[in-house]
């Protein structure tokens, strides 16, 4: 006999979706099967109509873009506000309010950041591949953080708040690079304009002004500039971050908490590997894009992370969290490989090429499994040991 009881619903479905959303995986889980309906949708029969749904271009305004940009160059500057809110507050009022505090998180994002560069670049040292150098440097911090919370006090909290404040670093490194290298020709009026903007914005910031809706307005009016500027549009959501008071940011954050990770960044993931995999996928895979950007994530971001870290210890520059070993730290540097979201959206910006743009993100999705699968298995297994030794 089934249950009918009013409560068995949810005690059946609700509860355990509830579950993952406190515990940070549900976003992880919706990103995989996001990608994996995109993946399909593309690859049946039919599957072109599907690449013509995102490519159908549509007029808002004075602008006609592909349903694709407007997710890659509207939606997504919500995800870029949201990440700036966070680096904002992280730096004032966080794990990287004081040097002491965020000086190892900042070095290991260096590390993590250069590591992948390097070995990508080594491989991939002229052409055209050489453009996606920084596909490999990001580390998609909703992702990873799902991943520990897979592990529950398997790993100690420490471990959790430190990846937080490095990706968060690795957020700003990639914001900045964006904006350096991957920038068309500038537009110095827009860009003037824009400058204007930002300094109505830090004027209403100075003198306290609460209205938030304000913010937003001027914001609408920043983001076409920036559009316009030649700059990715995407940077107008952390810029207009970095005005926003510090005492509204947490309300503002647990309002786009759930529209980010649960809206925003699917649609992202549904746009963006909508992918026509080719008879030969396995010859795409060992070209020497995929080995960099493959090899940047599984191994050069644990490599950077560990190594510059270990040399800032050693040299006495800072110190390890309490509670935290040097086998953490390795299992979250396999962690910290989990690329997705950020390394698919600069895989976007690298390359014209659809054929370059499908190999990159095909090898990110291929590596970010790496890292997740090896970063669970060998945190897994350090906890196994801890349990042990106690």
């Amino acid at each position: 006999m089934s249950d009918s009881r009013p409560g068995s619903f949810t005690r059946i479905l609700i509860n355990p979706i509830k579950d993952l959303a406190d515990g940070g995986r549900l976003s992880g889980i919706l990103l995989l099967i996001a990608t994996g309906i995109s993946l399909m949708l593309a690859n049946l029969s039919g599957g072109h109509d599907y690449l013509a749904f995102w490519h159908k271009e549509i007029q808002i305004g004075p602008l006609e873009k592909s349903i694709e940009h407007w997710v890659n160059d509207g939606l997504m500057v919500v995800f870029f506000f949201f990440v700036g809110l966070e680096i904002k507050r992280e730096v004032l009022d966080g794990e990287l309010a004081s040097v002491q505090k965020a000086l190892l998180p900042t070095l290991a994002a260096i590390g993590g950041v250069m590591m992948p560069a390097i070995i990508y670049f080594s491989l991939n040292q002229t052409g055209s591949s050489s453009h996606g150098w920084a596909i490999p440097t990001a580390t998609d911090i909703a992702f990873s953080l799902g991943i520990l919370s897979l592990l529950g006090d398997r790993v100690p909290f420490s471990l959790k708040v430190f990846l937080t404040a490095l990706a968060v670093i690795d957020d700003l490194i990639a914001v900045l690079i964006i904006a350096v290298f991957y920038t068309s020709n500038i537009q110095a009026n827009m860009l003037l304009y824009a400058a204007g903007i930002v300094a109505i914005l830090s004027v209403l910031n100075y003198f306290k002004v609460e209205g938030i809706i304000w913010y937003l307005l001027l914001g609408g009016i920043l983001w076409y500039f920036v559009l316009k500027s030649g700059i990715h549009a995407t940077i107008a959501g952390v810029l207009l971050a970095m005005t926003i008071p510090l005492h509204k940011i947490p309300k503002l954050e647990h309002a786009l908490h759930q529209p980010v990770n649960y809206l925003i960044m699917p649609i992202f993931a549904l746009a963006n590997t909508a992918i026509i995999l080719p008879s030969n996928i396995s010859g795409l895979l060992i070209s020497p894009l995929s080995f960099g950007v493959i090899f940047g994530l599984t191994i050069g971001k644990p490599l950077g992370i560990v190594g510059l870290s270990w040399l800032a210890v050693k040299a006495k520059l800072a110190k390890l969290p309490e509670g935290i070993s040097w086998r953490h730290m390795t299992g979250l540097g396999f962690t910290a490989g989990i690329g997705f979201t950020m390394s698919i959206f600069i895989a976007s910006l690298s390359f014209k090429d659809i054929e370059f743009q499908n190999t990159a993100k095909i090898a990110i999705i291929v590596g970010t499994s790496i890292s997740a699968i090896t970063g669970l298995i060998w945190l897994t297994q350090i906890g196994k040991t801890s349990i042990r030794e106690n």
